[in-house]
């Protein structure tokens, strides 16, 4: 079977149990899921990440059962990457009930999915479940799931009773939804492993290919976990793990979506091939979603992923522009069918990953210079400084002192390792802090001028301008824009005397449930060349704005502020950001 026709079986099969199809979120959030009350994040961890606004209440446009297939990245487990199972970016199958379905309906489909349509050996099925956990209060054992499983003839034996650690999910943040999971693994038959190994364990025997959230619980600031009004079912099948089962292979990078990229480099010889392999091809997914290089964010994840590759594969191994062209090219192929964006943008992406990958060589030829001048006993600092400055890899540190029988001082960088995570993290949260999650007045009131800031910009420069981000707090507003140039001071004062006079007006702000042509035929502007499903969520500010939004907004514009834009400045290539503040309501 085919990564296609996996997409297509799932889809499918849950199409005719009365779920609607919805299209991959973009690897960078939307606005709506920053700002949705739960941990801030970089980019799209799972297929629920996207629905975060509608698991905690909102009513989904098409409906309360859903599902699809999603782009995802992690990079909390980087240093698995290479082993069988293990990637950056992969795609995630999921279905879900907001409010509607429970236990027993979805841990039968998940059952009947594996068996019939996928016809694995139900012999081979090992399932686990939550089995209670003193750092869960108030929440006792899932003997629910338990029978159920017993119920569809999964052995007692062969059902796993574990804790908070394997078998419990969320929340995101301190607070939120959360519940007990069972998670469903498949008996690879691998000889190498403990004799008490069981699933869950990374051994390699087990492989993980399905997960059921039952998000039946909220956990509150007193740490109390209370039953929520909306109980969801998230679930969440990984593509490129259930290949290897279905295709007989021994590691995802034998499966028909990396076999044609491995041939790029020479095959799967190791864990170095795979890691460059991997590493590229998440690269090159994030590229396609409009993140570029940088050193902050979401471009610094990006720049450190492409060098991480290089550093792998070596610093004497050529990768050329054809090398990197070719690459793209594959990957345009194998996805053709499912993310068509990345054929469209093959040329863009190519040169940035070039532009990348030589300045990279260009700062190593830097670098190296320091390294020689460190030795011969590398400290934490040191390793760290050559990592941090120049882009080294402590792996590729470790690789250069070993030829020179040098030392490096490993326990030591990990120590500033950690620190510069915690500052990163710290840096991450303050940067999202100010979101609607605090739900302020202000907040809300800010998102609602970005609409009108919006507008105002495409009837003063034109209708080639569209938003490509925005971040809101309680002390100004950030909105970045696509436009070639720095706008004059003639125009910066037109756009905002345009905003401050529809605020001026009154407008009343309304949201509408449409179907996409519908909305599309009104002129609403879709963001983010996102793709959208059925229906669609339309914010109509009088007769003026019309935008995709989840929301919230005031209801008129009275309510905004005075709108005020303090600065106006370059982002990147083809790209501006405007600065702006509230001030006191008029």
């Amino acid at each position: 079977m085919s990564a296609q026709e996996l997409r297509t079986k799932f889809l499918e099969f849950f199409k005719r149990r009365g779920h609607k199809v919805i299209p991959s979120a973009s690897l960078v959030p939307s606005e709506e899921v920053e700002l949705a009350g739960t941990k801030r994040v970089l980019f799209t961890t799972a297929g629920m990440h996207p629905l975060v606004p509608f698991l905690l209440g909102q009513k989904h446009p098409v409906g309360k059962r859903l599902v699809n297939v999603q782009k995802s990245l992690r990079t909390d487990d980087i240093d698995q990457v290479g082993d069988a199972w293990h990637n950056t970016f992969f795609e995630m199958l999921g279905n879900w009930s907001l409010g509607d379905y429970w236990k027993k309906e979805v841990i039968g489909w998940s059952y009947e999915f594996l068996t019939r349509e996928l016809k694995l050996d139900p012999k081979r099925i090992y399932v686990t479940t939550f089995g209670g956990d003193p750092e869960i209060p108030g929440v006792g054992a899932d003997t629910e799931s338990m029978e159920i499983w017993k119920s569809l003839g999964i052995p007692e034996n062969k059902i796993y009773k574990l804790g908070k650690k394997d078998n419990w999910w969320g929340p995101v943040g301190e607070t939120g939804p959360c519940g007990p999971d069972t998670e469903m693994f498949y008996d690879t038959g691998a000889s190498d492993h403990g004799k008490d190994c069981r699933p869950g364990e990374t051994c390699g025997k087990y492989a993980e290919i399905w997960n059921d959230v039952f998000m039946g619980y909220n956990k509150t600031t007193d740490g109390k976990y209370e039953p929520l009004k909306q109980r969801n079912i998230d679930t969440g099948m990984g593509i490129e793990r259930t290949l290897a089962i279905l295709q007989g292979k021994s590691s995802v990078y034998e499966t028909d979506v990396f076999k044609p990229l491995m041939e790029i480099v020479g095959g799967d010889k190791g864990k170095e091939e795979r890691i460059f392999v991997d590493h590229l091809r998440a690269a090159v997914m994030l590229i396609s979603d409009g993140v570029e290089p940088s050193n902050k964010d979401r471009g610094y994840v990006l720049r450190r992923l492409i060098r991480r590759a290089i550093a792998k594969k070596g610093l004497e191994d050529p990768i050329t522009a054809q090398a990197s062209q070719s690459f793209v090219e594959t990957l345009a192929l194998i996805y053709k069918e499912v993310y068509p964006e990345i054929g469209k943008k093959k040329k863009e992406i190519a040169q940035i990953l070039n532009k990348e990958i030589f300045g990279f060589k260009e700062t190593l030829k830097v670098g190296l210079k320091e390294f020689d001048k460190a030795g011969p006993a590398l400290s934490g600092k040191t390793a760290f400084d050559l990592y941090q400055n120049y882009g080294f890899p402590i792996e590729l540190t470790l690789e250069l002192a070993t030829e020179r029988g040098w030392s490096v001082d490993r326990d030591g960088f990990g120590k500033e390792f950690k620190r510069h995570q915690e500052i990163s993290k710290a840096s991450i949260e303050k940067k999202f802090a100010g979101g609607l999650a605090d739900t302020s007045e202000i907040t809300i009131r800010g998102h609602t001028a970005t609409h009108l800031l919006h507008q105002a910009l495409r009837d003063v420069l034109g209708n080639s301008v569209y938003q490509t981000g925005s971040n809101i707090t309680p002390e100004r507003i950030r909105f970045d824009f696509s436009h070639p140039e720095k706008l004059t001071l003639e125009q910066i004062k037109k756009v905002e005397k345009i905003v401050n006079q529809k605020i001026k007006e009154n407008l009343s702000v309304r949201k509408e449930i449409m179907d996409v042509d519908a909305a599309k035929k009104i002129g609403a502007i879709g963001l983010f060349g996102e793709k959208y499903g059925e229906k669609v969520v339309v914010y109509l500010i009088g007769g003026y704005s019309k935008e995709f939004c989840g929301g919230p907004h005031v209801q008129h514009t009275g309510e905004v502020g005075k709108f005020k834009i303090n600065k106006e400045e370059a982002l990147g290539s083809g790209q501006r950001r405007i600065r702006a503040v509230l001030e006191t309501v008029l």
